[in-house]
């Protein structure tokens, strides 16, 4: 039995891909760091080896309202590198902290005033003065908390995301986002809220939120109502009023009555370009072009095949799951996961898709893996999984594609797997 505190909850590579992170539901964040590849070793190309390991948040208690928060991370983002440090920002359900993450190979010796031991000595008694050298010492990663952004959020936060600017971040919860400065903690401005006068009215929440990888002014939230809202804060300070709306007309012959509850947006990412966002609902992946509010440009199916399997995946919440999405580095292919650890890639080019699956059996080190198929039913081929038997307690929500390279991180329950194209 893996321990609930190792779920890992979400999974981002830094701007270089030098450095992958990953939380988990105890409230840790795990560091690993790309491998540089020696000359005696060259079939390690790529090799991940944990940089640092530390306690980001705790369990805590709001007495107010008697409710306990769990420490679990909900997302994690790198800031642009600026120096020799790295900056993580990471959240759980009310608190967001700005972690710093830094180097020391080198420790200070030859004190004037402290023996070595590090006891004080009597000023009296130092009779030569000593200049301090510093000598090389093992490598030591610290994490340091620097900043603590708490208290400005009431529902549960959803998303956070760092501005282009570099210098500002929003963070969204249901019915809310606020915008922070990354150097203020005493105060965020609120940007969007959705909150009723009446909450009985209440229709909708925000499940993600994201800003423009360009326009510093520009950001994009999706609802659980299938909606995307872009928001520009050049037209007004709250941006309740939305600039695009984009929406996809439902089919009115498909319609069920799980039709809303999968038609909520579960994650929304922005192409590295710029020009289109994609959006993951419970069902499909879309591609969306910013000029374009009425409907997608590309729609990819992602496990079609469940449809017939709403009625048992609602009973038991699976149809609540979030998955999210993200690009390879060119915004020629997106990857999203699925059950039974599968997980699937969509090459917008050539219009192929794949699916392969994270697990122990299937993902040998160093080997390749083999594409797996799902039958719906009739005649099941030799190879190809019947949808019976998909296990639905391995799901794969959380996946992130390295910024440069064909390299993926597929995070399965309390299992991180890397994978990498095969070089010849």
């Amino acid at each position: 039995m893996q321990a609930a505190s190792d779920i890992i909850s979400t999974v981002e590579f830094n701007y270089s891909g030098e450095l992958l992170a990953t939380g988990d539901k105890g409230g840790r964040v795990v560091i690993f760091q790309h491998e540089q590849e020696s000359k005696n070793r060259p079939h390690l190309r790529g090799e991940y080896n944990v940089y640092s390991t530390f306690q980001s948040h705790e369990p805590e208690f709001d007495y107010l309202k008697s409710l306990e928060i769990e420490e679990k991370i909900n997302k994690i983002r790198w800031l642009p590198q600026q120096n020799a440090a790295h900056f993580l920002l990471s959240t759980n359900d009310k608190t967001i902290k700005l972690w710093k993450i830094s180097e020391r190979d080198k420790r200070a010796e030859g004190y004037n005033l402290k023996d070595e031991d590090g006891r004080l000595l009597d000023p009296f008694r130092i009779t030569s003065l000593r200049v301090p050298v510093l000598l090389p010492m093992d490598l030591m990663v610290e994490a340091s908390p620097r900043r603590i952004f708490a208290n400005a959020h009431t529902y549960h936060i959803n998303s956070i995301s760092v501005n282009s600017d570099h210098e500002t971040y929003l963070s969204a919860d249901d019915l809310r986002i606020n915008l922070w400065h990354l150097e203020i903690t005493d105060r965020s401005f609120n940007i969007v809220d959705i909150k009723p006068a009446n909450m009985e009215e209440l229709t909708e929440v925000i499940t993600a939120a994201e800003c423009h990888p360009h326009q510093c002014n520009v950001f994009v939230y999706s609802s659980s109502k299938g909606t995307i809202r872009l928001c520009d804060m050049r037209a007004a300070a709250l941006c309740d009023r939305h600039s695009k709306f984009f929406e996809e007309p439902e089919d009115p012959s498909s319609r069920s009555f799980f039709s809303e509850i999968i038609s909520s947006i579960s994650d929304v990412k922005f192409s590295h370009s710029g020009r289109y966002m994609m959006t993951r609902d419970y069902l499909s992946v879309k591609v969306w072009d910013l000029n374009m509010e009425n409907r997608p440009v590309e729609t990819y199916q992602v496990h079609e095949y469940l449809r017939s399997k709403l009625c048992s995946l609602y009973e038991n919440d699976c149809i609540f799951d979030k998955f999210e999405c993200c690009w390879n580095g060119s915004d020629s292919a997106i990857m999203t996961g699925s059950y039974n650890n599968f997980f699937r890639m969509f090459d917008r080019n050539t219009r192929r898709d794949i699916t392969l699956e994270a697990s122990r059996e299937s993902s040998k080190p160093r080997a390749t893996l083999k594409p797996r198929k799902v039958s719906t039913g009739g005649k099941r081929k030799k190879d190809e999984i019947s949808v019976d038997s998909l296990d639905f307690n391995k799901k794969i929500l959380h996946t992130a594609w390295h910024p440069k390279d064909n390299v993926i991180a597929v995070a399965a329950t309390n299992n991180l797997y890397i994978f990498q194209d095969k070089i010849n």
